[in-house]
């Protein structure tokens, strides 16, 4: 459930940061990122409360939205359930990624390991590998992207999901909806992570 006064303390914030703020999709965001994992699940997907912040100096489009989709219950007998979540996105050329998909690792994906799933770990960072499930494409290219310092980090920084193709970047905390105290720290964690995967 959303705070009535969520979007308030959003605009505030905006205006602290320098931001925009929107309190729907005003810029299309949607459709430009329909490709990646987090949109393509459950039904009545929206972005709402738009934070954005474009740097031409810099060559950086920042935006720190929520988004909320409708996930099947399983039966006629249950309500649908609607997942709200906050999520950091960054476009730039410093970029340049691969097709990478970072998650917290579950036993579902531990026994799909067992039958032939692949998931790419790192033997000097076993901590890392036993947390995360690391799947792409170009395994030899992600491994350039996972240096030490960004292993380390997500070791310590647990339970955050990244996504990343091309100049595109998103960071988020699965069916986590942020508290608006928390957006300017979840802010600064999410330039934090474009600085270590950025060229």
């Amino acid at each position: 459930m959303v705070h009535p006064y969520r979007s308030r303390n959003l605009a505030e914030l905006a205006q602290q940061l320098n931001f925009s703020f929107s309190e729907e999709d005003d810029y299309g965001l949607l459709p430009q990122l329909r490709d990646f994992q987090l949109f393509s699940e459950g039904r009545n997907r929206s972005i709402k409360r738009v934070l954005r912040h474009q740097h031409g100096l810099m060559d950086f489009d920042i935006a720190i939205f929520d988004y909320s989709y409708t996930r099947w219950s399983g039966s006629k007998s249950n309500k649908d359930k609607q997942i709200y979540q906050t999520v950091f996105f960054v476009q730039s050329q410093q970029l340049g990624l691969p097709e990478m998909y970072l998650q917290p690792e579950t036993l579902l994906h531990k026994l799909g390991e067992l039958l032939g799933f692949k998931d790419i770990d790192f033997v000097r960072f076993p901590k890392f590998s036993g947390q995360y499930r690391l799947t792409g494409g170009d395994e030899e290219y992600i491994r350039h992207h996972f240096t030490d310092e960004v292993l380390n980090y997500f070791t310590v920084n647990k339970e955050w999901s990244v996504e990343g193709l091309g100049f595109y970047l998103l960071f988020y905390r699965k069916g986590w909806l942020i508290p608006s105290a928390e957006i300017e720290r979840f802010y600064r964690r999410g330039r934090e992570v474009f600085g270590l995967l950025g060229e």
